[in-house]
């Protein structure tokens, strides 16, 4: 055997290795147990639901999980009223939008806006940034200080559930700043005492962006194909995302403060699809 070939048996050789144990740490991630939810009529919980005539907001409504989750809302008609609170008006060219209400706040100066939070059932939070899009600072006053000061004039308004999107890996003590951020916000906003706080922590999630994030899109484009094995190990659709936190709203009788993993966003996505 020459040594060209020697190198090559040894490359492959190592390949295959490091294929086994990337598989086996993707089953371990897809086999491990989640949450188990009741099952569930979409159909009658839907009606039962909207015969209580609630009303609901959304923080976020222009990001990419705040647009699949108001397209849910709105074609299920689930709430008598829809708010979206934001920075912007949002223009939308379908009919079936026009009966939201529009909310245009100035984040940096939410206590003058506690009327827009006033009387609402249920409040989603889909709102965040990046640290790459707004420095250190910029993200950390969107992604925590927006979001715990709007839970805070929420419950005040008599938000009785908020639903949070967070991130896989969420941890206070993180040393990583992302993942510190989002478990700092989740531990302040459960000391608010919701009545029931819901708390998503989807993991890469699989959507075409319209702003570009070419690291982030190199990722989809190979979790898009590995999710075709492995579903749940380290990506998810955003579409999942949404249906869950709407079948979630649906579930009576469930804990005051729950956690939802990836596999478990997933799991109630596919029993709450239409």
């Amino acid at each position: 055997m020459s040594f060209e070939e020697s190198i090559w048996g040894k490359l492959l050789s190592f390949l295959a290795v490091f294929t086994v144990i990337v598989a086996a740490i993707f089953y371990y991630l897809e086999n491990t147990d989640s949450a188990e939810f009741p099952r569930m009529d979409v159909p009658v919980l839907e009606e039962s639901f909207r015969g209580k005539n609630k009303s609901c907001f959304i923080l976020g409504a222009s990001g990419e999980t705040g647009k699949v989750l108001l397209r849910e809302l709105v074609e299920r008609k689930l709430f008598t009223k829809i708010t979206l609170i934001g920075r912007r008006q949002l223009t939308f060219e379908d009919n079936a939008y026009e009966n939201l209400v529009q909310e245009v706040v100035d984040f940096e100066k939410l206590d003058d806006y506690a009327a827009a939070f006033q009387g609402h059932d249920v409040g989603y939070c889909c709102l965040g940034t990046t640290k790459a899009k707004a420095g250190t600072e910029g993200f950390i006053r969107v992604d925590h200080d927006y979001v715990l000061k709007s839970a805070e004039l929420a419950k005040a308004g008599g938000c009785s559930h908020f639903h949070l999107e967070s991130s896989n890996g969420a941890d206070k003590t993180s040393s990583f700043l992302y993942l510190k951020v989002k478990g700092q916000v989740e531990a302040d906003i459960e000391e608010l005492g919701f009545d029931r706080f819901s708390i998503y922590r989807p993991a890469v999630l699989l959507v075409d962006r319209q702003e570009r994030r070419p690291a982030e899109w190199m990722a989809r484009k190979f979790l898009g194909a590995l999710s075709s094995v492995f579903p749940t190990a380290m990506s998810i659709p955003i579409e999942s995302v949404a249906r869950a936190m709407v079948a979630n709203t649906l579930i009576e009788g469930q804990k005051k403060v729950e956690i939802l993993e990836n596999k478990d966003i997933y799991n109630l996505g596919k029993m709450g699809g239409k």
